[in-house]
């Protein structure tokens, strides 16, 4: 184990000096040139292709997809560095000492038995910090703060959905949830005979609901909405242009076809996905 340590640590400071390198004079303009917001987008697009790599299962894919998220903690922490504000050093020790520190049941006098029982100590561990970074040591802040407003709303409504349910506020089932999303569909169609000049902002306040507790209907069933929303949109990519294929092949474009005819292509590729 303390051979594998230190040859990691090795690759990790060859990273890190390489992502000196690129940000010296020597190194690349374009590095160079970046600063902490305009790697943003660069950091969310990394994130997202770990996900589509863990959806697909391509681990050969993943494992390049972590590197490339790892390269960019690297960089934030050189751009950091730079001006003397933290070093990589600081973000794994940090790291390091909050796991410590969210693990008493495995570091500290007792010991969880099963994963509830873990899961309990560690949310009891985050409350008290939580508590600590109080201004006013009397209050509790919310426990809704701190949500990250650049995620993204179906990720926003899943940490809403699990603040609450540390207190206890959740639905006691899944029937509950799914009578949930039904009375949701039900208060949506019943704006839908409003004329469309009256209606929009409740029918989008109605499809928030909607949205919010399918969103939470992913969480209670261990699935987070945003990987489940993509894979859907995969699904419907791969299978649209599959059905443009197939449309080509009877000598035909799809902006030529009628509806009827799409859906008859459209349930032919889905029926055939099924078997």
């Amino acid at each position: 184990m303390a051979e594998r340590g230190k040859a990691v640590g090795e690759k990790l400071h060859k990273l890190v000096e390489l992502m000196a390198y690129l940000r010296s004079p020597e190194g690349c303009p374009w590095d160079r040139a970046q600063d902490i917001d305009s790697l943003k987008g660069l950091l969310l697009e990394e994130a997202y292709e770990v996900i589509d790599a863990v959806n697909a299962r391509d681990f050969d894919s993943l494992a390049d997809e972590l590197g490339d998220l790892l390269f960019q903690v690297v960089f934030y922490s050189r751009i950091a560095e730079e001006q003397k504000r933290f070093s990589i050093e600081d973000v794994i020790e940090q790291v390091r000492a909050k796991l410590v520190r969210r693990h008493p049941h495995v570091f500290g006098g007792t010991r969880a038995r099963t994963s509830e029982e873990a899961l309990k100590s560690w949310l009891a561990v985050k409350e008290k910090e939580r508590q600590s970074r109080s201004n006013d040591p009397g209050r509790s802040k919310s426990l809704l703060e701190g949500i990250p407003p650049a995620l993204p709303s179906t990720l926003e409504a899943y940490e809403l959905g699990v603040r609450a349910a540390e207190v206890g506020f959740d639905w006691k089932t899944t029937e509950d949830l799914v009578d949930k999303i039904e009375e949701e569909l039900r208060e949506l169609r019943s704006e839908l005979p409003v004329p469309e000049e009256r209606r929009n902002a409740k029918v989008e306040d109605e499809i928030g609901d909607l949205l919010f507790a399918v969103a939470n209907l992913a969480r209670y069933l261990g699935s987070d909405p945003e990987s489940c929303l993509r894979r859907a949109n995969q699904k419907f990519k791969k299978r649209f242009q599959a059905l443009e294929k197939e449309v080509a092949n009877r000598g035909k474009r799809v902006e030529d076809c009628t509806l009827e005819e799409l859906d008859a292509v459209w349930d032919q590729l889905k029926t055939s996905d099924s078997r």
